[in-house]
């Protein structure tokens, strides 16, 4: 299947690891600082990268998450987020300019330095995302707004690092951006037949799979409270 012309430099890599940040709440990975020169990439993500809670965050669906440097000067434009802000305040792994929810896919698939990955499924923001960026409303402006990043699952290890290329090399479901899939799953604004659809896609992360099966069968409810903090 022909696929768009799209490739970024990495402009940031940043990992980081499990430390306690709040009191009386759990431990966080959500910071995470620049590193450099180039970084291994395995099935988990990238080596030496840490995620607090595996039930939620990490794992194979969710190896690294890649945000858009572009969405901040739109967030400070706003004033949602001081311009000292940046990079790494959402607690991403990559940074780059050029792709964006708008122009990438679920099921893409991409080079990363040496290794290969496949965008599985947008992000859902937990109450974490508002602590760490000292905006409560934080995790309610990244659903409304859709800037939320994505993940990967990795198809190939390799390496990374910062000046290498992400390439798209295929396109699998040009109808789905990742901005519409994750709107849709956010909002649960998503017709019966969308929500059909998106269950049967392969390639699509299981946990977002099921939840479309769900609103496919009319459960458009779902309790957020316990990632929403409220």
């Amino acid at each position: 299947m022909s696929h768009p012309d799209l490739s970024a430099l990495v402009n940031g890599l940043f990992l980081g690891a499990a430390k306690d940040r709040w009191e009386g709440k759990p431990p966080s990975a959500i910071q995470k600082d620049p590193v450099s020169g180039p970084q291994d990439v395995s099935f988990t993500g990238l080596y030496g990268d840490q995620q607090a809670d595996l039930t939620v965050h990490g794992g194979a669906e969710k190896a690294i998450h890649h945000y858009a440097l572009e969405h901040y000067t739109t967030w400070q434009a706003e004033g949602h987020m001081a311009p000292s802000k940046y990079p790494a305040a959402f607690g991403e792994n990559i940074s780059t300019r050029g792709l964006t929810e708008y122009n990438l896919c679920i099921g893409d698939i991409l080079t990363l330095g040496t290794a290969t990955v496949q965008i599985s499924q947008g992000r859902q923001p937990c109450w974490k995302l508002g602590l760490h960026t000292g905006n409560e409303k934080m995790p309610y402006l990244f659903q409304k707004t859709g800037r939320t990043g994505w993940y990967y699952r990795v198809l190939e290890p390799g390496s990374v690092a910062s000046g290498d290329k992400v390439t798209l090399v295929e396109r699998r479901h040009p109808d789905w951006s990742v901005k519409r899939v994750t709107q849709a799953r956010l909002t649960r604004r998503v017709s019966p037949q969308e929500a059909e659809v998106l269950a049967s896609i392969d390639d699509l992360a299981p946990g977002w799979r099921a939840a479309f099966a769900r609103m496919a069968e009319g459960a458009m409810q779902e309790d957020t409270s316990a990632r929403l903090g409220i």
